[in-house]
């Protein structure tokens, strides 16, 4: 999709285009609504003289071909009240029902409003999400089933203003949630450990990403390191597990970075503790953590970002085989902890040890975030509107809040204890991988485990099991399956509190 921003002037509309005209409940019209209205000999005012548009939201009319104008048609929408309006939102609910409507352009005026250039950049934003469609393995689609809008010009006042925010922010942020949904969707025989590593490695000769520095560690380094727990989740899939460190230095020399961290098992079968298989093809997904690291460091290096931030992701295939890690072996994982696993399904967390723990002892971080579809009892917990946060700072428990608040995806903090411990305590190691028995607590013992790979970092767990996917979805930003959620929540944290 194509994004423009253009001053709010108009002489005979916007040739060969679908023009958006929002109404507010109890606020007057905007000038671009009273031209169209002139141009169009009164069809829009008549429209809403009839009940049609009244600034409800919800109340649309279209207007096909109006006499007077060189737009195609004019789609004239309630919005409710403006001190209320979130133009993200906006920008997202008309591209997603006009985005097949046939026509190529689109126009969306927010001029005459008191709007700001960053509101028009955001509502550009809503305008790629709502656009997103994966359609990439699909060779008999028909026409009428795919999207014509090609491009989408935004009038605004102060167009260079938000065509400077785009660039710098609202931009990058789109590419980098677009990337970690194409990455989610990606089916496991094309998107594997290997394949994903190459991926990656490719931001590094990208224009958008240029300064970025990717490192992939394959199996032999890894176990010289010691990594058992994670090359232990691999070991029964032909597909070699890889480490994939990506480096950003935009801050100051010398300075300590931040470190994000990303569970990615490219397909989790459950091993041999095996899944059922209703549903288990969703698990191409289970490296969804993963892909919101890589989204977010897209969007770091894209914007230029003045911060040194690590993006490490571990990335495994979970399968069930002769040579697949048994339920009751003994792993031993870089930090020299040995841990029992007694369900080879609870694999995530065996990835992250090491990824931690990597990431704690080579670059010494000032602060460390993993995120990860950690646990099917998190959506008990939360459902799909938060992801579950799990941290030993309550400073970074508050800065998530308010980046999950500025960047729409929604965090929930739940407890860590030390009463907690004693359900991953284990009589044959220094713990277990999962805490059996009618106990519950499922998501809080796997963050209680990964705290014990952090040291004195600090920390956060971000479960995002119910949220990376969804089904049914109300939110026109989010296509039906995945979200690419947690990529703009980390762009966001870091530009909040990171950057200077």
């Amino acid at each position: 999709m194509k994004i423009s921003f253009i001053s709010p002037q108009i002489k005979e509309g916007q040739a060969r285009s679908v023009v958006v005209l929002p109404v507010f409940k109890g606020a007057k019209p905007s000038d671009a609504y009273k031209t169209y209205d002139k141009l169009s000999k009164k069809r829009v005012s008549a429209a809403a003289k009839a009940g049609l548009v009244d600034g409800r939201m919800g109340k649309n009319t279209e207007i096909l071909g109006p006499d007077g104008t060189k737009t195609n048609r004019l789609y004239v929408t309630g919005c409710g009240k403006l001190d209320e309006f979130n133009t993200e939102k906006f920008g997202a609910r008309v591209t997603k029902a006009l985005l097949m409507c046939g026509e190529t352009s689109l126009v969306i005026h927010l001029d005459g409003f008191g709007l700001s250039p960053t509101d028009a950049a955001k509502a550009a934003l809503g305008t790629v999400l709502a656009s997103y469609r994966f359609d990439k393995y699909r060779t008999t689609l028909k026409a009428d089933k795919k999207p014509s809008l090609k491009n989408v010009k935004i009038a605004i006042e102060h167009p260079s203003k938000a065509r400077a925010a785009w660039k710098y922010f609202y931009g990058p942020v789109g590419e980098g949630t677009l990337l970690a949904r194409d990455l989610v969707m990606e089916p496991a025989n094309k998107l594997y450990p290997q394949s994903y590593a190459r991926r990656i490695k490719k931001m590094e000769t990208q224009k958008e990403t240029a300064g970025l520095k990717v490192q992939i560690l394959g199996e032999a380094a890894m176990k010289k390191l010691g990594m058992g727990a994670l090359l232990g989740v691999g070991q029964g899939s032909p597909r070699a597990s890889q480490l994939v460190i990506m480096k950003w230095d935009g801050g100051k020399k010398g300075t300590k970075p931040v470190c994000l961290v990303g569970k990615g098992v490219t397909f989790d079968t459950g091993g041999i503790s095996l899944k059922p298989g209703a549903g288990m093809w969703d698990m191409k997904g289970d490296m969804g953590g993963s892909a919101a690291v890589v989204g977010a460091m897209h969007t770091i290096a894209a914007r230029k970002a003045k911060a040194n931030v690590i993006g490490i992701v571990g990335l495994v295939e979970n399968m069930p085989d002769g040579k697949a890690q048994n339920p009751g072996d003994i792993v031993t994982s870089m930090s020299g902890q040995t841990i029992e696993v007694q369900n080879t399904d609870a694999e995530g967390r065996l990835v992250l040890a090491d990824a931690l723990w990597y990431a704690k002892e080579k670059f010494k971080p000032k602060a460390m975030i993993d995120l990860a579809t950690l646990t099917g009892a998190i959506i008990v917990s939360l459902g799909h509107e938060h992801a579950g946060v799990f941290t030993n700072s309550d400073e970074i428990a508050e800065q998530l809040q308010k980046a999950g608040d500025h960047s729409t995806e929604a965090v929930w903090r739940l407890p860590l204890n030390k009463a907690y411990d004693k359900l991953i305590d284990s009589p044959n190691a220094d713990m277990k991988n999962i805490s059996a028995g009618p106990d519950g607590a499922g998501s809080i013992t796997a963050g209680q485990f990964l705290q014990r790979y952090v040291g004195d970092i600090p920390w956060a767990h971000v479960d995002i099991a119910g949220t990376a996917w969804k089904s049914n979805r109300s939110d026109p930003r989010e296509p039906t399956w995945a979200t690419g959620f947690g990529a703009r929540l980390m762009n966001r944290w870091v530009a909040d509190n990171h950057e200077g």
